[in-house]
């Protein structure tokens, strides 16, 4: 073990070499600068990420749909114990909404330290998803579908809920999406290529363009559940994976 006097460290500190003087002087700046801790529960629009100006829904009609939906359909278990449940609220017309590809669809990932890009799961024709479950009629979510259906048309639209202490991976889809926060905390993030911020549940409707690199992690202690609508992207095609061969 090589043993450092105190004498020896202070000189170590303070040489004057190239850089050394300019890294101490911003280190101490940082240091003085204690961020801030009042914010948590705001939303910070940022490069992928906004907020509609005017629509509202009324969140504990959203929440009591939720508990509605629940105990007639119930949110599928096809993804097993990953923390990650889906509730499909629309369907292709003469399907019963919980085939393949309605419930998760197309994306790319980079899954290794190649950086290499990857194709996952099937296409998803978004446009296909025109019939809301009539099995849920009743429900506010029925409100949601027809005032979101007069702004755009609208995909695939489901109740997502991710577990506590829970991170979705890092991915990009084919279409962005509409978000509205049902049940959330301050630990719940929305991360859009490099801008991170919180969805915060008070009626507001999200864009979040998920055509960028993106994530949604839960670092609360109660579970995030959230109304996901797509917004269909013609035409529907084979997108290249980047950089594959």
């Amino acid at each position: 073990m090589v043993s450092v006097s105190l004498r020896e460290y202070d000189l170590a500190m303070s040489d004057t070499g190239p850089g050394r003087s300019a890294d101490r002087s911003a280190l101490a700046q940082w240091v003085s600068e204690s961020p801030g801790r009042e914010r948590a529960e705001e939303f910070v629009p940022g490069p992928g990420v906004k907020r509609l100006p005017n629509l509202r829904f009324d969140v504990d009609r959203l929440r009591t749909a939720v508990v509605e939906a629940t105990e007639i359909l119930g949110f599928d278990e096809t993804f097993g114990d990953n923390g990650f449940g889906v509730l499909p609220l629309t369907r292709r017309p003469g399907t019963h909404g919980r085939g393949q590809g309605d419930l998760s669809g197309r994306y790319w990932i980079r899954p290794d330290d190649t950086y290499k890009e990857v194709a996952r799961d099937v296409l998803v024709d978004e446009f296909a998803y025109t019939e809301f479950l009539p099995e849920l009629a009743g429900t506010y979510f029925c409100v949601v579908f027809e005032e979101l259906t007069k702004l755009a048309p609208i995909g695939r639209m489901r109740v997502n809920r991710k577990a506590v202490f829970n991170c979705n991976s890092w991915h990009r889809d084919p279409e962005p999406r509409l978000h509205v926060p049902i049940h959330t905390n301050p630990g719940a993030l929305f991360i859009v290529n490099h801008h991170a911020t919180h969805l915060p549940a008070d009626g507001s409707v999200y864009f979040t363009d998920t055509r960028g690199y993106h994530t949604a992690l839960n670092g609360g202690e109660h579970e995030r559940v959230h109304l996901v609508a797509a917004l269909p992207q013609a035409p529907l095609r084979e997108i290249p994976a980047q950089g594959a061969d």
